[in-house]
């Protein structure tokens, strides 16, 4: 399927296509009022400063699901199209990059590239990859477009490469303009980790504007009820809120394999549904795979996928259980979210709190020089693991069911 079908306006899309992760990517898809204010004020930037000196950096804020990376997929494709075949246009003739560190996302990008005239794959590149390149080089690029800035590393990282202290530093170094998306709940690892105030300090210097996208795309639900997730995820739990339940279908599990046979269900109807889970489970020398076992359930947890095809589009992944390093950025129809072993209920507060010594992904906490303060560290830490509750919780379309490994907190959550 080419993703010119996605152009036509007014085509009835099929189920698959409307599935397609390139299709929630397009550049062709269209744009909210609010979508299309943003990608306004982004062109007006980038006209403004493209042809002076000094470096300038625009910041769009958003949360998950609020449609963040198909404003950028529609900027940069306009781009690239002027860059390339505009004559009479100031960006013909601009160098441009498109920057993502997600591996999954970067594969969908690339293979919208394939497909367009202007849009090439070797357009989209890694962070690291682009600096290193860079400093051998010495080219300066005309427009940085970041996707998933809080994935940018912000310490030195020799598995991946990365010698220099902070990536969005060295790629504002080797651009004239810098367009990134940022969500400091969706920061997931010390090595990467970000709040508002250290990517401010950063920008200052610079020529700079923000945007905050309020809307919700993703989730076809009662906006309580995303309050109700933003609340658990901040470790507060409240009575489930009374919702419209026609478009969205949101349950609570005592029995994980229960819930996975749903999902298979749903995934038999409109496909693109699948089981995900946060850290917690012990690596366990089981036909090489890392297991997830929740009494009669048991399937692999999925932190790689080394295809081509991204691990929510593959037929056999209804099988597996997803990771935040396999869905962060993409859509599901339904998602069945495990809250593992250490997503504890505390009785004292009556709320969630985080149980570190039960966390067995050990690329989530990296020592970092600047970050050894054991208060903060903790602190960090914590929000860490509620930061990827709140990816994994936000990646239903129509529903979302959650299963608790702790049986205190799955008590808790049913009476609620």
């Amino acid at each position: 399927m080419k993703l010119g079908h996605f152009k036509k306006e007014g085509l009835q899309l099929t189920p698959k296509q409307l599935n397609d992760a390139r299709y929630k990517l397009s550049p062709f898809k269209k744009l909210s009022p609010e979508q299309l204010n943003l990608k306004n004020k982004i062109m007006t930037f980038i006209n403004a400063h493209l042809g002076q000196s000094k470096h300038a950096v625009f910041t769009i804020y958003g949360e998950s699901g609020t449609g963040k990376s198909v404003v950028l997929s529609q900027i940069f494709n306009d781009l690239q199209t002027a860059a390339r075949s505009k004559v009479d246009d100031p960006l013909n003739g601009t160098k441009n990059v498109f920057l993502v560190n997600h591996p999954e996302i970067l594969k969908v990008y690339q293979e919208i590239a394939g497909e367009q005239p202007h849009l090439f794959k070797k357009d989209f590149d890694r962070p690291t990859s682009f600096i290193n390149r860079r400093n051998k080089d010495h080219l300066t690029y005309d427009i940085a477009i970041i996707d998933e800035a809080h994935l940018l590393l912000s310490r030195p990282d020799r598995y991946n490469n990365f010698d220099q202290q902070n990536q969005l530093v060295e790629i504002i170094k080797h651009s004239k303009i810098v367009v990134l998306v940022f969500d400091e709940n969706q920061v997931l690892k010390t090595k990467s980790y970000w709040d508002r105030a250290r990517l401010s300090q950063i920008v200052q210097p610079y020529s700079h504007e923000e945007y905050v996208l309020h809307d919700q795309f993703r989730m076809q639900v009662d906006p309580k009820l995303v309050t109700w997730i933003d609340e658990f995820t901040h470790g507060h739990l409240t009575p489930v809120p009374q919702h419209r339940d026609d478009h969205f279908d949101f349950r609570i599990f005592d029995d994980a394999e229960a819930m996975h046979q749903l999902i298979i269900k749903q995934n038999q109807k409109v496909g693109l549904s699948r089981i995900v889970s946060t850290t917690g489970y012990p690596s366990k020398l089981d036909g090489g795979k890392h297991y997830i076992v929740e009494g009669n359930f048991k399937l692999p947890w999925d932190q790689y996928n080394y295809s081509r095809q991204s691990w929510a589009e593959k037929p056999e992944t209804i099988n597996e259980v997803g990771s935040i390093y396999t869905v962060q950025g993409f859509d599901l129809n339904y998602v069945g979210v495990i809250l593992g072993p250490p997503i504890e209920y505390d009785p004292e507060t009556d709320g969630v709190t985080i149980n570190l010594a039960k966390v067995t992904d050990s690329e989530i906490f990296k020592k970092r020089a600047d970050l050894m303060d054991p208060k903060e560290l903790t602190k960090i830490k914590k929000q860490l693991i509620m930061n990827t509750l709140n990816v994994l919780l936000k990646r239903g379309v129509r529903g979302l069911y959650i299963y608790a490994s702790q049986s205190a907190l799955r008590k808790r959550l049913s009476q609620l």
